[in-house]
């Protein structure tokens, strides 16, 4: 059997399949899941064509890889054909432990990070390929000695990130998410065992920076995507107070088991193999029907909230520079107790506030580093061609009820 398939894809034309194992990894049923799970959430509230999936992602992120693969062949970076089809690995399954709807649900579920749920998929399914990831896992923990590998699945210039910046920006029509992939890939290169970009891309890259800080405030950070998030976030902690008080149930075994646990890192050890069994099967779709269900619940809360998102009757949000003061919050939490008061909810379960954050540049982490045409390697941030932000921008959130001003 020819394992070798083209895949028409939207954003790149057609791609193929570099190995037989990345075939029959995505035939799995577990990375097949990830075509029932959104890339970017409820980010469909805000562009109705916001409806892509990890299953896309995955595979755009793996041809991206291929693609940088071939241009550091042809520089003179050794790289086999082991380790090229084990970082191809690593890149297909970057996104394996993502839960229903992404990121929102990540501390509600389960208090456990993507990450090592994904761990946790690799180490299972390396026990049913016989050990052929081996290799791969090591370079996704950034364990291999090579680490310019690891760089392409997890840096500041990855291919994850290029992947998700083009295709995000494709599907929501955001065009300030457009970046010259292809120069910058085109521009990669590798010098003592780690990832430089050529110094002839650095406006490509200031390009990229860019579009990824205007992508976050305007679509992964947008306020109408923020505002639903808090409120599924809070229509799961209601769900579990009421299912572990015995007073809940939903259509979903799988869900019921997560409401009924809470799980941390603590747990993939003892219960590694319960949680992968019924993470494995949880999906948006899971979500979903359980809205549709709590929409009829006897618990006004969580009937409140679930018809909200359903119908997308969302919360009023605030976004502002500074804190909120505690005398503002506290006046919005009267009005909303005043409104709602015949129906026995406390205001603290209907208002919100927090922040979020986001940097253009962080010279925290691993910093990407230039190459540039004498042959010395620097951090960008040493470079003087370009000035990138590298401050962290804070913007402070307050959810609650429309209808109570």
């Amino acid at each position: 059997m020819n394992k070798r398939k083209i895949i028409n894809d939207p954003v790149y034309g057609f791609v193929t399949i570099p190995f037989d194992i990345i075939y029959d990894l995505m035939e799995h049923h577990w990375f097949q899941r990830l075509r029932r799970i959104k890339q970017l959430a409820l980010t469909h509230y805000v562009y109705p064509g916001a409806l892509h999936t990890r299953f896309h992602h995955a595979l755009g992120a793996l041809h991206l890889t291929g693609q940088a693969i071939d241009v550091l062949r042809s520089k003179g970076t050794e790289i086999t054909e082991e380790e090229a089809e084990a970082v191809s690995i690593t890149i297909l399954l970057h996104d394996i432990g993502h839960g229903p709807f992404s990121h929102a649900l990540e501390h509600t579920l389960v208090n456990i990070h993507h990450e090592a749920i994904s761990v946790l998929f690799m180490n299972k399914l390396n026990e049913e390929f016989g050990g052929r990831l081996d290799l791969a896992i090591s370079i996704f923990k950034n364990q291999y000695h090579k680490k310019f590998l690891h760089q392409l699945v997890s840096g500041q210039l990855d291919m994850d990130r290029m992947d998700y910046l083009n295709r995000d920006s494709f599907f929501t029509g955001v065009h300030e998410g457009v970046i010259g992939y292809h120069r910058i890939i085109k521009m990669l290169a590798e010098r003592n065992n780690e990832l430089v970009v050529e110094e002839k891309a650095i406006y490509s890259i200031e390009r990229f920076l860019t579009a990824r800080r205007l992508m976050y405030w305007q679509v992964y950070l947008h306020k109408t995507t923020l505002v639903a998030e808090q409120m599924l976030i809070k229509v799961l902690k209601r769900a579990k107070e009421l299912f572990q008080q015995e007073s809940l149930a939903t259509p979903s075994e799988h869900l019921n088991f997560f409401l009924s646990e809470n799980l941390n890192e603590k747990d993939l050890e003892q219960k590694g193999a319960k949680i992968i069994h019924h993470y494995s099967f949880l999906d948006d779709t899971d979500i979903v029907m359980a809205l549709k269900t709590f929409a009829s619940a006897n618990d006004f809360l969580l009937s409140f909230l679930s018809k909200g998102l359903l119908y997308r009757k969302l919360f009023r949000i605030e976004i502002q520079n500074t804190p909120f003061t505690s005398d503002y919050i506290n006046m919005i939490r009267h009005k909303t107790a005043t409104m709602f008061q015949h129906n026995d909810v406390d205001s603290e379960e209907l208002v919100s506030f927090g922040k979020e954050s986001n940097t253009t540049y962080s010279v925290s982490k691993e910093e990407i580093n230039i190459l540039l045409k004498t042959g010395e390697v620097v951090p960008m941030s040493e470079t003087s061609m370009i000035n990138i932000p590298q401050g962290i921008i804070t913007k402070h959130y307050l959810c609650y009820p429309k209808t109570i001003l």
